[in-house]
């Protein structure tokens, strides 16, 4: 028997971010909640494409890098991580997949030479309490505080290391790529673009995900960002990521109503 499902209409992480925002660039494509801190960020298709073009050229002109270089990732789900991750894709770059999620502990052994797939990395972009676990093969560090409304760090961070957020600031809000980005370059380690792309297709359908859905994300229990960042992406839906989630039911179901949530993630 063949397999009739439909190819994604897309075929890399860049042109499912560009679909995702010309349906709607003012429509929020990404709420954040942390109910540890009582922070709420929303960012409008528009608003995240600027931190996206801001971070890709941080990363081409700022640290002179170039497509396939990688971007070892060691932030939890959040959407200064969403904006890292976009732009490094947006660049060119590979992220190293060891270390997009879990605790400080889950990158031991990852730091000697690169990342935890055996490559070298080239930047790191790290938060506050993972500055440890850095590749020391990374010419660039940054440190995120993810403080509420982007605060830079305070204090600033180690010697030798960049505050992510003070110095993305002073990047351009537009980025135009020197060539379009290959389906077949690496995405996530040794996955390419089309393949993170039908992954994500595939776990949208099979979570009934659909274009124009409200999809509610618990960031802790699924910190990888193939469920948490591309699943929703590719399926044409928007973002509600809630990190240190409330046990308070009732204050989800708020949320919910609020929000206009249609889907959860995990399903509950």
């Amino acid at each position: 028997m063949t397999d009739e499902r439909p190819a994604p209409a897309v075929r890399t992480v860049p042109a499912a971010l560009a679909a995702a925002v010309a349906a709607d660039p003012t429509r929020p494509l990404l709420t954040f909640y942390d109910d540890a801190t009582g922070e709420r960020t929303e960012l409008s298709g528009a608003t995240l494409s600027n931190w996206i073009s801001k971070t890709a050229n941080l990363l081409i002109d700022g640290c002179g890098l170039s497509p396939g270089d990688v971007a070892a990732v060691r932030l939890p789900a959040h959407w200064q991580t969403a904006a890292v991750l976009l732009g490094a894709w947006a660049a060119g770059l590979a992220i190293d997949p060891g270390s997009t999620s879990g605790s400080p502990a889950t990158d031991a052994g990852t730091t000697a030479g690169g990342t935890a797939d055996g490559r070298a990395a080239d930047v790191a972009f790290v938060a506050a309490d993972r500055v440890g676990g850095a590749p020391t093969s990374a010419s660039d560090v940054f440190v995120l505080g993810l403080a509420p409304m982007a605060m830079p760090m305070r204090p600033a961070p180690p010697p030798g290391t960049v505050d992510y957020v003070a110095e993305v600031r002073g990047h351009g809000d537009h980025f135009a790529p020197r060539a379009p980005t290959n389906p077949t370059a690496p995405a996530l380690g040794p996955a390419t673009h089309e393949q993170v792309i039908a992954t994500a297709a595939d776990r949208a359908s099979a979570a009934g995900i659909a274009p124009g859905d409200r999809v509610l994300i618990d960031a802790d229990a699924l910190p990888d960002p193939q469920d948490w960042l591309l699943t929703p992406l590719v399926a044409g839906a928007t973002i509600v990521l809630v990190r240190h989630a409330t046990t308070d039911g009732s204050v989800t179901e708020r949320r919910i109503a609020a929000e206009r949530v249609t889907r959860r993630l995990p399903a509950g």
